[in-house]
C-alpha cells in the first residue's frame, strides 16, 4: 500500500500540461528534408570556407597552374618549335580577358566593379605595362635557358620585391631583413657560373622579367589593398587583360611579322598546336587569376616566397622532363638562394612581432 502511494505522488508531482498548448511542426516531405540535407536550402553555403581553407586552396591552384604554364611555354618555344614569345603573351591576355568577361557577367562569380577614376585607370594601364614586360622576358628566356636555371633566377624576386617596396612606398626592412638577402644573390651567382646551357641574352631578359615581377606585385599589392580604389581580383584582371593585349599588339605585329598567319598555316597541317595554344592560354588565366588572389588573400612578398618553392618543384620536373643537364655547383647555388629566401621570410616575421 505504501508503494501505490509512493508511485502516486511522484505521478502527481509532473506538471500539468493541460492549460497549454505545444506547438509541433509538421515533419516536413522527404524531398524537402534531402534538400535541406544537401544545402539545397542555402546556395551559399558551399561557398562558405574558412580563411585557412580558402587561403589554402587557392595556393594549391597557384601552384599546379604555374608549373603548367611553364613547362607548357618551355615546350612551345623550344621544342614544338613556335618561336613567337610575344604573341603568345597576347593568346594569354586576350583568354585572361574573355574568361574574366564570362566569369564575370554571365556567371556572376563576383560583382561587377567599374573604374572610378583616372588615377586608378592609370595604375592599372602600369600593371599592364610591368606585367607585359615581364611575361614577355620571362617567356623570351624559355627559348634560351633550361626551365631549372630559369627558376633559379626568378628565385632572386624577394631581392627586387624589397628594393621596389622601398623605392615606391618608403617601407624600410630591419638589418637582419636585408642581411639574409645575401645568400640569395650570392646563390644565383654561384649557379649562373656553373651552368652548362647559360646564354648571356637568355640571362638579362630572365633578370629583366624577375625584376619585373617583383615590380608588379608590390603595385599589384597596393591595387588589391588600397580602400579607396580597392578593386576584386577578377575585376582587375579584367581591366588589366584587354590593356595588356592591345600594348602587346603592335609589337608582336613589328617584331615577330604577321604571326596569326604562320599559326593558321601551323594549325592546318597540325591541329594540335590549336589544343595546345587554347589549354596553354587557358592555364595562363588561371596563373593570372590565383597570382591576384595569392596577393590578396596573404602578401606581395608571401607570394615571392612561395613562388620559390614552386620553383624547386618546376626545376625538378623540368629536368625529368626535358633532361638538360645540371651540375652539383649549380644545384648548390640554387640551394643556396632557396636557403637564403627561407632566412629573408624568418626575418621578416620576427621584424612584424617586433613592430607590432
Amino acid at each position: 500500500m505504501v508503494e501505490a502511494q509512493t508511485w502516486t505522488t511522484r505521478r502527481m508531482s509532473n506538471p500539468r500540461l493541460d492549460d497549454q498548448v505545444v506547438d509541433i511542426p509538421s515533419t516536413p516531405p522527404a524531398d524537402a528534408r534531402n534538400n535541406n540535407n544537401n544545402g539545397g536550402g542555402n546556395s551559399s553555403s558551399y561557398l562558405m570556407l574558412s580563411p585557412h581553407v580558402l587561403t589554402a586552396v587557392i595556393i594549391g591552384s597557384w601552384y599546379l597552374s604555374n608549373i603548367g604554364v611553364l613547362l607548357l611555354n618551355k615546350y612551345l618555344l623550344s621544342f614544338y618549335g613556335f618561336r613567337f614569345p610575344i604573341f603568345l603573351t597576347m593568346l594569354h591576355m586576350i583568354a585572361c580577358a574573355a574568361y574574366s568577361y564570362i566569369s564575370i557577367n554571365f556567371l556572376e562569380v563576383v560583382p561587377l566593379q567599374h573604374i572610378h577614376s583616372k588615377r586608378q585607370f592609370f595604375k592599372i594601364l602600369a600593371l599592364s605595362f610591368i606585367f607585359c614586360f615581364s611575361v614577355v622576358c620571362g617567356n623570351t628566356s624559355l627559348r634560351y635557358l633550361p626551365v631549372s636555371f630559369n627558376q633559379a633566377i626568378g628565385a632572386t624576386t624577394p631581392f627586387f620585391t624589397a628594393i621596389f617596396a622601398f623605392l615606391i612606398t618608403c617601407r624600410k626592412e630591419s638589418g637582419e631583413v636585408y642581411l639574409a638577402l645575401l645568400p640569395v644573390v650570392f646563390g644565383i651567382v654561384l649557379a649562373s657560373n656553373s651552368e652548362p646551357l647559360f646564354h648571356l641574352f637568355g640571362f638579362v631578359v630572365c633578370i629583366g622579367s624577375t625584376a619585373g615581377r617583383a615590380l608588379k606585385s608590390v603595385v599589384q599589392g597596393i591595387l588589391l589593398t588600397s580602400e579607396a580604389e580597392k578593386l576584386h581580383s577578377m575585376n582587375l584582371l579584367l581591366y588589366m587583360a584587354p590593356m595588356a593585349a592591345l600594348i602587346l599588339l603592335p609589337f608582336t605585329l613589328y617584331i615577330e611579322g604577321n604571326v596569326a598567319a604562320v599559326t593558321a598555316e601551323k594549325a592546318r597541317g597540325d591541329p594540335y598546336i590549336a589544343f595546345l595554344l587554347i589549354g596553354n592560354a587557358t592555364v595562363a588565366y588561371l596563373v593570372n587569376l590565383t597570382n591576384f588572389l595569392v596577393t590578396k588573400h596573404t602578401s606581395a612578398l608571401t607570394l615571392q616566397v612561395l613562388g620559390n618553392a614552386k620553383a624547386a618543384v618546376a626545376a625538378v620536373v623540368s629536368v625529368l622532363i626535358f633532361r638538360n643537364p645540371v651540375t652539383v655547383m649549380g644545384m648548390t647555388g640554387f640551394a643556396v638562394t632557396i636557403m637564403g629566401v627561407v632566412l629573408y621570410s624568418e626575418a621578416k616575421k620576427r621584424s612584424k612581432v617586433t613592430t607590432h
